[in-house]
């Protein structure tokens, strides 16, 4: 379900690990379509993955990003360490798009991106509800649309409105 515009919390404020240690600003993806998606490589919908990075594929030359956040806070289906990860989302998926070192998405360890994302109004905000739920970022870096984690990245819905934010910004 996507939800609107919602201005006031530039969620590319943070700096984050990658999976390799390195630290990476996300103001350096101001400028671009951003999705952000927690992800976890022993879920059932972890095949998702195939689905965000054929996204990355198609839209990354007109200025689309995907980032991942793997986080263990649904059944321990994250467990691995960032190491781990990182080969699992090469070998099984050919991962390109950036990932990030692993993070909590709710509870009291929260991190602080995904506590701003959480705390926006309704419909944007409220808690993660599972593994893979996607939150789109317009070029400004605003969250302007929230997305279930059952549904698929190639849905219809999602497609549409990457496509006009794109459009919005070229």
């Amino acid at each position: 379900m996507a939800g609107s515009v919602t201005k006031g919390v530039d969620v590319l404020t943070f700096t984050m690990k990658r999976l390799d240690g390195s630290p990476q600003a996300l103001s350096e993806y101001k400028g671009k379509v951003v999705m952000l998606v927690n992800t976890a490589s022993r879920c059932g919908l972890t095949p998702q993955y195939e689905g965000l990075e054929a996204l990355y594929d198609k839209y990354e030359h007109r200025g689309f990003v995907v980032l991942g956040f793997p986080a263990n806070n649904f059944a321990g289906q994250e467990p691995g360490m960032d190491g781990e990860i990182a080969e699992f989302c090469r070998a099984t998926y050919d991962i390109r798009f950036p990932m990030f070192s692993k993070i909590s998405v709710k509870g009291a360890d929260i991190h602080p991106l995904y506590k701003a994302l959480t705390t926006l109004p309704a419909p944007l905000g409220g808690d993660v509800k599972w593994n893979f739920q996607k939150y789109l970022l317009d070029r400004q870096g605003a969250v302007v649309a929230k997305f279930d984690p059952q549904t698929q990245p190639e849905d219809p819905a999602i497609v549409a409105k990457i496509e006009a934010l794109l459009a919005e910004g070229s």
